[in-house]
């Protein structure tokens, strides 16, 4: 059960990391622009700092 769910935090913050980083590259899921620029870079280091911390939480699973 503690597998899934770190594999699941992971998922979902992999798909955050990502959707934060198309948005400041490409502006395409959120309209980009310079209003949520600073919305964006904390969004992608928080998914990033979430997919770490599951990372290393399924590490010491396994």
């Amino acid at each position: 059960m503690e597998k899934k769910l770190c594999i699941a935090s992971m998922v979902v913050a992999g798909l955050l990391l990502v959707a934060f980083v198309m948005d400041l590259v490409i502006s395409i899921p959120f309209g980009g622009g310079s209003t949520f620029l600073m919305i964006d870079i904390v969004g992608a280091l928080v998914g990033g700092i979430i997919l770490y911390l599951g990372w290393n939480a399924l590490r010491d699973l396994i």
